[in-house]
């Protein structure tokens, strides 16, 4: 079931309708449920014995996390010497522990079972007739989960409801690709689900727009002209990879950013607020400041359960650049087993390292702190910033190292075949190279009045003009979408 068709549609607004029907929570947490189970089970109907059996194990796993077997209180278990306390409560402590791992190594290996046994066969030019489909969404599944464990290892609550983590793991609208969420942050919404007012149903509606709107006529048709490219690597000029690179950026943004929007919108119609993912990343003026509005969700997952408990930044600058680099290996490998994704992970743990370290140098001389405030300093920043970040989608986009290696040969000086134009440009597009470039230009600079709006200005449309839009954007997405639409990029994650 694809979220951008007259299908979802039926099935949104006939499980809203059930779902408002019901006064009683529980029942509401069903109706979630059984929702996500049929969008589930329209793409890989196969799969829900196994996310459902994860689901149960990771509950009871979380239970056991939360149990105290220790004696108790001290000062109200009198009874109990001191040392028998401490004695229980350090076992307690222990098996805690090893629940703990015990559940994150399970999620561990389920995801590298799925994700890598195939692809590391292969490099290793291993023959075997084993070729496993990884589950939709099993990278955000086991993400969750495991943040589930260690927030109850923490001392977050265990919860004693197997139906609402069920509707909340199996949720159908952040359950391919996210944002990665929280149990315990959707847990008090659904302790106090209430009927959305006209305003949250506006911004409901008009987020399920934007984001069809993004993906469907902006990501996928820049998609064809991205997919031509570099489907034609031998064929295609300098120029024409240079535009395909911008192209990318441009969509892998739009597509994934238009995916969030349409589950954030669907969220809000069942009174539930999943969090931002995306906040303008292409104006960040640093990679910190890229990795705190690019994917934040995912950024904030490292953090929380990679970074800071391998020490962060409080054990000096060597080691804050060795974690710094080491989560962003983590996270190019999550995206793929392909070397391509390790070299884009690299490469963002050295703009991590080297921001790090010029931030280091500028606390200690005030004439450079001053510098990167002031407006030129600010433009170098950003200009850095953004070459460091189109230029690392290469390896995103093609992680097999022969294609992405080739890519970079030929960004100068290198002729495209006569052919690829004709075919391309011609025939395909019906546009000249200049027109394409003038396309993505304006598309830049649309974006860059929409931050501007946004963040400097602070306007927004009011809830009776995102509501005109809705009808006006879907209908845009009806005549101008391309045919035959493109897969969302981050299924494949």
């Amino acid at each position: 079931m694809n979220f951008i068709s007259i299908l979802y549609g039926i099935f949104l607004l006939s499980f809203l309708a059930a779902y408002w029907s019901v006064k009683q929570k529980k029942w509401q947490c069903f109706i979630i449920l059984i929702a996500s189970l049929v969008f589930y089970a329209s793409l890989q109907i196969y799969y829900v014995p196994l996310l459902l059996a994860l689901i149960f194990i990771n509950f009871r796993l979380g239970k056991a996390l939360g149990e105290n077997t220790s004696p108790g209180q001290h000062n109200l278990d009198w009874w109990i010497s001191n040392e028998q306390w401490q004695f229980a409560q350090a076992d307690w402590n222990r098996r805690r522990l090893k629940i703990l791992w015990l559940g994150v190594c399970l999620n561990v290996l389920l995801l590298i079972g799925f994700k890598y046994i195939s692809p590391l066969l292969k490099f290793f030019n291993y023959s075997s007739t084993l070729q496993l489909i990884a589950p939709l969404g099993i990278s955000f599944f086991t993400f969750e989960c495991i943040a589930y464990l260690v927030d109850v290892y923490r001392g977050a609550p265990a919860t004693p409801s197997l139906l609402k983590f069920a509707a909340y793991k199996f949720f159908f609208a952040k359950l391919i690709s996210g944002p990665i969420t929280r149990y315990h942050h959707l847990r008090t919404q659904f302790n106090h689900l209430s009927f959305p007012n006209t305003a949250i149903i506006s911004e409901g509606l008009w987020l399920i727009a934007r984001g069809a709107f993004k993906k469907a006529i902006l990501a996928d048709n820049l998609g064809v002209f991205v997919d031509l490219c570099f489907g034609n690597l031998q064929r295609a000029g300098s120029t024409d990879l240079w535009l395909a690179i911008f192209a990318y950026g441009l969509q892998l943004y739009l597509d994934f950013n238009g995916y969030v929007d349409i589950a954030r919108g669907t969220a809000l119609l069942f009174g539930i607020v999943l969090p931002e993912n995306f906040d303008f990343p292409y104006f960040a003026t640093s990679i910190a400041d890229f990795w705190r509005r690019w994917h934040m969700t995912l950024g904030d997952w490292l953090r929380n359960y990679i970074y800071f408990p391998l020490g962060g930044s409080r054990k000096g600058l060597l080691r804050t650049c060795i974690n710094l680099m080491a989560v962003m290996l983590i996270a190019g490998i999550w995206h793929g087993a392909a070397l391509g994704f390790v070299v884009w992970g690299a490469l963002h743990g050295l703009g991590l390292v080297i921001h790090r370290i010029v931030d280091s140098i500028s606390d200690r001389y005030a004439k450079l702190a001053d510098f990167w405030q002031h407006p030129i300093g600010i433009f170098i920043a950003w200009l850095f910033t953004q070459s460091m970040v189109f230029m690392s989608w290469i390896w995103f986009r093609l992680p097999n190292l022969q294609d992405s290696s080739l890519v970079i040969r030929r960004l100068w000086g290198h002729s495209a075949d006569i052919q690829f134009a004709q075919k391309v440009y011609l025939e395909t597009l019906n546009l000249s190279q200049s027109q394409v470039a003038l396309l993505l230009s304006t598309l830049a600079i649309g974006m860059a009045v929409v931050y501007f709006c946004h963040h400097r200005l602070k306007l927004q449309f009011n809830w009776p003009v995102k509501l005109l839009f809705v009808p006006i954007s879907l209908y845009a997405v009806w005549l101008f979408a391309p045919e035959g639409a493109l897969p969302y990029i981050y299924f494949d994650f």
